[in-house]
């Protein structure tokens, strides 16, 4: 199956698994619950995307957050500094962004994504932004990619490419995997 069988599918089923009103992020506040402090990007969720705002606020308490934006095609992604309540404006691709804040740089990133598997593999939206910024912050420091997704999003079949970075955990409505 190509890369875009295989996100026509993972829409599909990502679309069947979401509803916007459930408590979905639980699992993810527990993982970040053992990181407190550490510099953390999350993301504001579109469309059927599951929402990690819920933990996202409570790390906020903690330490800074921040949430990707994106410069320019076939360039890394940039963090900038989000805080609950701040005044947010659209986007490139309609993904809301700080209106103003602070560049920072995360140490985790909550990545997300269409479709993944239990071994870390994670099929994106095709532009390879999180590839290159992973791969970027990597080299620069030790950074844990975390995959959030519905259950309903695992794929036993991705397409998976050399230049695609792994995930370090994923965690669903219904648990954490770690590859």
């Amino acid at each position: 199956m190509d890369k875009s069988a295989a996100r026509t599918a993972a829409f599909a089923r990502r679309k069947a698994a979401h509803s916007p009103h459930a408590a979905t992020a639980g699992y993810l506040s527990e993982v970040l619950a053992g990181h407190r402090g550490v510099a953390l990007a999350g993301y504001m969720a579109m469309r059927t995307e599951i929402d990690p705002t819920p933990a996202m606020e409570e790390a906020a308490a903690h330490g800074p957050v921040g949430v990707p934006v994106i410069i320019g095609a076939g360039q890394p992604l940039k963090f900038r500094r989000w805080e609950p309540g701040c005044t947010l404006i659209k986007g490139d691709f309609g993904a809301m962004i700080p209106e103003n804040g602070d560049w920072m740089t995360p140490q985790i990133v909550i990545v997300p994504l269409v479709a993944f598997d239990r071994q870390g593999g994670r099929l994106g939206y095709g532009g390879g932004f999180y590839d290159r910024t992973l791969e970027q912050l990597r080299a620069a420091q030790p950074t844990m990619a975390i995959g959030f997704a519905y259950t309903a999003q695992e794929d036993t079949a991705l397409p998976l490419e050399p230049t695609d970075q792994p995930l370090d955990l994923i965690v669903t409505e219904q648990g954490v995997i770690t590859p």
